[in-house]
């Protein structure tokens, strides 16, 4: 099937597919005599693995990993476990922060008019006029770029 076809098949976009390839997370499709790429039932298998490992938040170092593992028949489970519960761990400090975040947010919203007024707590917080915004929000620099640097990819 084509790449048009295989991104039906498994859900994941042309695009992403070719991204996949180029970073080498999947193998390169073979190419038809046209030059079009052909995919098969495996190659789609592989993608849609990747689509769910995705939608459970694995980023493509921990998906490529989880794919060496899936691959590897003589694999003992305690390796995809020990990978598994580092990303729960990782996924549930990330829900804290964004915990934080949305209280602190809550608590702007509540302050904010939201009317004629020119002021607003929001924009000044955001702008570092209120005093000790980085503190309201709970985050120093270093959590900020890791929530951020951990959203997943959109597809």
């Amino acid at each position: 099937m084509n790449i048009g076809q295989a991104a039906q098949a498994s859900g994941v976009s042309a695009k992403m597919i070719r991204y996949y390839e180029a970073t080498g997370l999947i193998p390169k499709a073979t190419r038809a005599y046209s030059g079009y790429r052909h995919f098969l039932e495996r190659d789609i298998h592989t993608l849609r693995f990747i689509h769910r490992a995705r939608a459970a938040g694995f980023s493509m170092a921990q998906i490529k990993k989880l794919l060496s593992l899936w691959q590897d028949r003589q694999r003992p489970a305690r390796e995809v476990k020990q990978l598994a519960t580092e990303h729960l761990t990782e996924l549930k400090a990330r829900i804290s922060e964004l915990e934080l975040i949305a209280q602190a947010l809550s608590q702007l919203v509540a302050q904010c008019h939201g009317d004629e007024r020119q002021d607003c707590p929001i924009l000044d917080t955001l702008a570092g006029k209120k005093n000790d915004a980085e503190e309201f929000f709970g985050l120093q620099d270093e959590k900020r770029s890791r929530i951020h640097s951990k959203l997943p990819l959109t597809e």
